[in-house]
């Protein structure tokens, strides 16, 4: 029995299935897609971590302050395996703050893995993955302090952040790290993108995963997810037109409540 309402749903649903499944194929394959637009904010990664291997002094991720149950967090453990191999590679120190307990033990497998993955497990240090404070204040202030007695080079804030936003930047700011950011916190990404060098504006840091790895599966997700935001977007676009130029019945929205 067919639910009604739910019937354009199906349809549109299917063809973005289709469309996933077509992408990944092709990029398994090797056959040719359409590329992601090039990010500065992730391109600069390894110029930030390579800064830091020059000047003998360590990275610093912020992973955010949100749990497991926020997206972004989740977003932020990809970035946290690049930076973290790129790191074990140059033998760079890598320092990882945490606010919540959660978090705490993954970020801490995800750096042993990066180091176990390129060949360096004796390198890693569990003491550099460090859980402070669930409590807001107290975390942003041992941070602040971390940062003003190790004075990383470079400053990786990738996550949801709140009213910690801009004293992380602008601490990181005086002692000359260069600074990357991302969140999706629209009301924090003005502090963010006036004291940090590059930042990750929202998406941007979502689709970190398939720009840096390079992955068919993600690469190709990504692709059709872009596919279904501009399909939704000519969709509001017509349904606009159509209901300001038609006055007797809708044949559009008449559709999308089948």
């Amino acid at each position: 029995m067919l639910v009604k309402g739910m019937f354009s749903v199906f349809w549109l649903e299917l063809l973005y299935c289709v469309a996933v499944l077509l992408m990944i194929s092709r990029a398994h394959r090797g056959l040719k897609i359409p590329q992601i637009h090039k990010v500065p904010g992730l391109d600069a990664m390894d110029e930030a971590i390579g800064r830091a291997t020059e000047m003998g002094r360590p990275v610093h991720y912020a992973p955010g302050i949100a749990g497991l149950d926020n997206a972004q967090t989740m977003a932020s453990f990809t970035t946290l395996g690049y930076v973290a191999r790129q790191c074990a590679k140059y033998g760079t120190d890598i320092i990882v703050t945490n606010r919540m307990s959660v978090v705490y033990p993954i970020t801490e497998d995800i750096v042993k893995q990066a180091y176990i993955q390129e060949g360096r497990a004796s390198d890693f240090r569990p003491e550099n993955v460090r859980f402070f404070s669930e409590d807001q204040c107290a975390y942003a202030s041992a941070c602040v302090g971390l940062m003003l007695r190790e004075k990383p080079a470079a400053n990786f804030f990738i996550g949801a952040f709140w009213a910690e936003s801009l004293i992380f930047a602008e601490v990181g700011s005086q002692i000359g790290a260069i600074q990357i950011a991302g969140t999706a916190q629209t009301s924090q990404l003005p502090f963010f993108v006036a004291a940090c060098d590059y930042c990750l504006l929202g998406e941007e840091m979502f689709a970190a995963g398939a720009y840096l790895s390079k992955d068919p599966v993600l690469i190709g997700g990504l692709i059709a997810q872009d596919w279904g935001k501009m399909v939704m977007a000519a969709f509001i676009i017509l349904g606009t037109l159509v209901a300001t130029m038609t006055s007797k019945g809708n044949w559009f929205l008449d559709w999308l409540r089948q």
